[in-house]
C-alpha cells in the first residue's frame, strides 16, 4: 500500500496535535508526515508559558522531542519558514529554498501578536508577548529596567503582568477598553478581578488610548495617553490580542476572510483541494477561536476527513477557567446576557471578594453563561449544564449561593452527563474516556491522568473527572477500601492519627491494640516510618528492626549487584576541600566507584556489607554524616550559588539550602521529600521540580509546594511570596508535618496535593490561616522530631552489637568470595581486604 505523504506548516501545539494524532492512530503506516517550524525548537506549551518566568526551563515546557519525532518517523525541519505553494503542483518551498511535496498539506501556522501602531513603538525594551524568544528577551530587558508596563488586559496581558512581577519589576497593566478582561467577564466580575489584581501591588489602568512613546525623564520611556495623563516605564510588554497568521495562504490564491484567517469548512478544508488549515490561522463560520482546545478538535478533524472519517467541526465551546496573578477567574457561555429574554442570578461576596453570575433562558430552564471571580470551584458543573444543555434544577440561584452548612452550593449529579460531555477540553476527554478508561482497571487519577491525559493540561477539570472515576467505581460495585493491609482496617493516614494521639511507641502496641495476626510486608515499613516521623527513635533498635525494609537494615541502598552505596550529606552542596579529599581517599582505599549526583552529593558504590562500618567509621571522624539516601525521608537541598557569587543572585540560597538541610535532616516522612533553594528568578537550583521550592526574591523568599520529578513529573505550585527566614520555615514546618501526618502508604507530596479535597487553596488554608486550629501543634510535632536527630551510621559504629549485623555470615566472621561485581567505564569493583592489606590489584569482573 503505498503512503500519503502529509506536509504539516507550523509546530506549535495544534500542529503538534495533528502529527501525534496521525502518529497514534491505528493506521501510522499509512502517512508519511513532514512538518516546518519557523521557530528553533519543535512544540512547546504556549498555555504555561509563564511558568518558564517562575523557574520553569524550555525543556519543561516541550510536548515532543527530536528523538521521540525520529522514533516515529516524522521528517522535522527547523528555524525554516514556508513561503510558497503551488496547488497544482502540490509543492512548497520554504525560505532556505527547500522544495517539498505533498499529498495533503495542513496549515497550522498559528496566530502572531497584535501591536497597536503606536509611534514608538519599535524602540529598544518594546516587546511582545508570545515565544520563547519573546520571554528570553523580556527577561534580558528585566535586567535593566525597574519598571514594566503590559499593553493588554486580556488573559494574555495579565499573564504577561505576571511575568513582570515574577521578575521582580514594579509592574503596570494598561487596557484600552473600561474594565479587564472585557470579552470574558462582565461589569461586576472585571471590577472584583481589578481589586484583587491591584491589592497584588499590579496597578491598572482602564480607559487608556496610548498616543505616543517618548523618552521619560525619570524612566526610560513615557507613555503618553489620549486623554493627556502619563505613565513612565523601562520597559512595554505589548499583549493587546493576537491575529491569524494568514500571510502563506494570502499570497498564493487561498481564500482569506474580511478581516483576515483562512477560510475553511466543516471537515477544515481551504478553498485549495488537499490544503487544510487548523487553529488560530483558520477562520470557520466567520469566527477565529483564540484557544488551544478548539484547534484541538480541529486538528482531529482535519486528520479524521483525510483518512477518510466524516468527522465534522460545527463551533467550540469558549469557556475557559484559569487563575490569574493567583486570582481565580472563569467565563462560561454567554458570559455577557446577550440571548434575547436572557435572565440573571448574581451573587457577590465583598467581605471574601468572590463574584458569581448565571445567565438562563427566558423561561429559566437552560444555563446559557456564567462568570466567576473568586471562586471557580463551580465551574466543571455550570460549564457541563451550558454545553450540554442540561435543565436548571428548580431554584437556578442554588448553583452559585453558599450552602447553610458551609458546603459547596448546588450541584450536579455526574450520572446526568451524557457520555460524550467533554470532560477535559484541553485534551478533549469525554465522561465516556473516563468510564471506559475505569472499566479498564484504571481506579486512581494517576491512572486515569496516564490513561487519557485528563486534567493533565490546566488542570481545570480535575475534580469532575474525580467525581466520573469515583462514581463509575460506585457503579461497578467496587468498594474504594483505603485499609493500609489485612492486618489494620486503617487508612495510612488513620493510623498515623492513632500513634500521634495514643503515643504508641512500637509496632507490637499497635498492633495488639488495633490489629490483628502478625504484619506483614506493607504494613511493617509503614508502621515504622510512622513511628520514626513522630518519636525519631534509632531504627536499628531491636523493636525497630525487624519493620524496616533491606535498605534501613543497611543504612544504604542495596545496588544490583549485592554491594550498597555510600551517600554522606553534604548540606546544600557546600563541602570544603578536606571534605573532599577524605572522600577521594575512601573510595582510592576501597576501590569504589564515584559519581557526583544531582542532588549535590557525592555517592560511593560498590561497598560490600561488611565494609560499610569500615568505611563510616572514616568519613564520620571527617566530620562526615548519613545522607539518609536509604530512607523514606529528607534526601538533598540542592541550591546555585546566590547572592554570595552570583551577579544575579537576590539572596544567599546557599545558606538557606544548609539552614533546611540540617533543620529536616533525618525527618521520615511517607516517601522521600527532596528541596531546592535559588537565589533568583533564574531558578539554576531548579527548586519548582522539588517537594519544596524556594525561590528568592528582593523581598524574601517565594515557596513552593509539592514538584517532583521521576515517572510523572509535575511542577510544584507557588504557595506564598516575599516570606522572611522565620515565616519560611514555619510555612514548611506545618506543610510538611501536615503531609506526614495526612498522605498514603508511599505517596509523593505531588500526589497527596493532587488527592487533597481543596488542593491548594486548602492546605493554604490550614497552613497560613490555620483552618484546623492545629498550625501549633504541626510546629511542636516537627520540633519535637528534629530535637531527636542522631546520625544513625555514627550510632550504629559505636555499637559492638549492631556491627554484628554487617557480615556476610551471622556465625562467622568469613567473607563471601563467590560474589561478582558490576564494573563501570574505569572504575573497578571493590578489593577485598586482603587485597587490600596485600596491596594486590583488584580483578575485573564483569557481572
Amino acid at each position: 500500500m503505498t503512503t500519503e505523504r502529509i506536509i504539516v506548516v507550523g509546530n506549535g501545539m495544534v500542529g503538534h496535535k495533528f502529527i501525534d494524532t496521525v502518529i497514534n492512530s491505528d493506521n501510522p503506516e499509512n502517512y508519511e508526515i513532514v512538518t516546518f517550524s519557523e521557530e528553533p525548537r519543535l512544540a512547546y506549551d504556549r498555555v504555561k508559558l509563564s511558568s518558564y518566568f517562575s523557574g520553569s526551563s524550555v525543556d519543561d515546557l516541550m510536548l515532543t522531542s527530536e528523538e521521540h519525532y525520529q522514533s516515529s518517523g516524522v521528517v522535522y525541519t527547523l528555524n525554516d519558514k514556508v513561503l510558497e505553494i503551488d496547488g497544482d503542483a502540490k509543492t512548497v518551498t520554504t525560505a532556505s529554498g527547500k522544495v517539498e511535496g505533498y499529498d495533503k498539506l495542513v496549515l497550522a501556522t498559528g496566530s502572531f501578536p497584535f501591536v497597536p501602531p503606536i509611534p514608538g513603538k519599535d524602540q529598544p525594551h518594546c516587546l511582545v508577548y508570545r515565544t520563547i524568544e519573546d520571554l528570553e528577551d523580556i527577561t534580558a530587558s528585566a535586567q535593566e529596567s525597574k519598571v514594566g508596563v503590559v499593553v493588554g488586559g486580556g488573559l494574555l496581558g495579565l499573564e504577561a503582568a505576571n511575568a513582570l512581577k515574577n521578575l521582580g519589576l514594579e509592574t503596570h497593566v494598561v487596557e484600552f477598553a473600561p474594565r479587564l478582561m472585557a470579552v470574558q467577564l462582565d461589569e461586576g466580575g472585571g471590577n472584583l478581578l481589578r481589586r484583587k489584581v491591584e491589592s497584588l501591588d499590579v496597578n491598572v489602568h482602564t480607559e487608556k488610548n496610548t498616543k505616543n512613546i517618548g523618552a521619560g525623564k525619570k524612566r526610560r520611556y513615557v507613555m503618553e495617553f489620549t486623554d493627556g495623563s502619563e505613565l513612565e516605564t523601562d520597559m512595554i510588554v505589548f499583549s493587546a490580542g493576537i491575529r491569524p497568521q494568514d500571510e502563506l495562504a494570502r499570497n498564493n490564491g487561498i481564500d482569506i476572510g474580511e478581516r483576515g484567517g483562512i477560510v475553511v469548512d466543516n471537515y477544515c478544508r481551504t478553498s485549495v483541494e488537499d490544503i487544510y488549515a487548523i487553529g488560530e490561522c483558520a477562520l470557520w463560520d466567520g469566527k477565529i477561536f483564540g484557544l488551544v482546545a478548539p484547534g484541538y478538535q480541529m486538528a482531529k478533524v482535519a486528520y479524521a476527513h483525510i483518512n477518510g472519517d466524516s468527522d465534522q467541526f460545527t463551533g467550540a465551546d469558549m469557556s475557559t477557567k484559569l487563575k490569574l496573578l493567583g486570582v481565580d477567574v472563569a467565563s462560561i457561555g454567554d458570559a455577557h446576557a446577550r440571548t434575547p429574554g436572557a435572565q440573571t442570578y448574581t451573587y457577590e461576596d465583598g467581605v471574601n471578594e468572590v463574584y458569581k453570575r448565571i445567565i438562563v433562558s427566558e423561561d429559566g430552564k437552560k444555563l446559557l453563561g456564567a462568570v466567576l471571580v473568586g471562586d471557580a470551584e463551580s465551574y466543571g458543573t455550570l460549564q457541563q449544564m451550558c454545553v450540554n444543555d442540561m435543565a436548571l434544577p428548580e431554584s437556578p440561584e442554588q448553583l452559585i449561593l453558599p450552602a447553610s452548612d458551609g458546603s459547596a452550593g448546588a450541584s450536579m449529579g455526574v450520572d446526568a452527563l451524557p457520555d460524550a460531555a467533554q470532560l477535559c477540553s484541553c485534551l478533549d476527554v469525554t465522561k465516556g474516556d473516563i468510564v471506559d478508561a475505569v472499566q479498564s482497571g484504571c481506579c486512581s487519577m494517576g491512572d486515569i491522568k496516564d490513561k487519557t491525559g485528563a486534567s493533565t493540561g490546566c488542570g481545570g477539570c480535575a475534580a469532575l473527572v474525580k467525581s466520573v472515576m469515583d462514581k463509575e467505581l460506585e457503579n461497578l460495585g467496587v468498594e474504594v477500601n483505603n485499609h493500609i493491609c489485612e492486618h489494620f482496617e486503617y487508612s495510612r493516614a488513620e493510623l498515623a492519627d492513632i500513634v500521634r494521639v495514643k503515643k504508641i511507641e512500637s509496632f507490637d502496641a499497635l498492633l495488639d491494640s488495633h490489629g490483628k495476626g502478625l504484619g506483614c510486608d506493607i504494613c511493617k515499613p509503614a508502621v515504622g516510618s510512622i513511628l520514626a516521623s513522630f518519636w525519631n527513635d534509632y531504627v536499628l533498635e531491636d523493636k525497630h528492626i525487624g519493620l524496616q525494609d533491606t535498605n534501613d537494615i543497611y543504612l544504604g541502598n542495596m545496588q544490583k549487584d549485592g554491594t550498597y552505596s555510600i551517600v554522606p550529606r553534604v548540606a546544600g552542596g557546600e563541602i570544603t576541600p578536606d571534605k573532599l579529599i577524605v572522600l577521594g581517599q575512601v573510595a582510592k582505599e576501597f576501590n569504589l566507584y564515584t559519581k557526583v549526583t544531582g542532588g549535590q552529593r557525592i555517592d560511593l558504590f560498590g561497598a560490600q556489607l561488611h565494609e560499610l562500618p569500615l568505611i563510616w567509621k572514616q568519613l564520620v571522624d571527617a566530620g562526615f554524616e548519613t545522607g539518609h539516601a536509604y530512607g523514606k525521608s529528607l534526601r538533598t537541598v540542592k541550591s546555585c550559588v546566590g547572592s554570595t557569587w552570583c551577579r544575579y543572585g537576590v539572596q544567599d540560597s546557599v545558606g538557606m539550602a544548609i539552614a533546611l538541610e540540617n533543620r529536616y535532616k533525618g525527618v521520615r516522612s511517607p516517601h522521600k521529600i527532596k528541596f531546592g533553594v535559588s537565589g533568583c528568578t533564574r531558578e539554576c537550583a531548579e527548586a519548582q521540580s522539588k517537594d519544596f521550592g524556594v525561590i528568592a526574591t528582593e523581598n524574601g523568599w517565594n515557596l513552593y509546594v509539592c514538584g517532583n520529578g521521576g515517572m510523572r513529573p509535575r511542577h510544584a505550585d507557588l504557595f506564598a511570596t516575599d516570606l522572611d527566614d522565620e515565616t519560611l520555615v514555619k510555612y514548611i514546618d506545618r506543610a510538611m508535618m501536615f503531609y506526614i501526618r495526612t498522605a498514603d502508604r508511599l505517596q509523593r507530596t505531588s500526589v497527596w496535593l493532587e488527592n487533597l479535597e481543596g488542593g491548594l487553596d486548602y492546605l493554604r488554608d490550614v497552613v497560613i490561616n490555620d483552618k484546623l486550629n492545629i498550625a501549633q501543634e504541626l510546629e511542636d510535632d516537627m520540633t519535637s522530631n528534629i530535637g531527636k536527630y542522631q546520625c544513625e551510621w555514627k550510632t550504629t559504629i559505636e555499637n559492638p552489637e549492631k556491627l554484628k549485623r554487617f557480615r556476610h555470615f551471622v556465625n562467622s566472621e568469613e567473607q563471601d568470595t563467590n560474589l561478582a561485581y558490576v564494573v563501570e567505564r574505569d572504575q573497578r569493583r571493590p578489593a577485598t581486604e586482603a587485597e587490600r592489606e596485600n596491596h594486590i590489584p583488584a580483578v575485573e569482573v564483569t557481572a
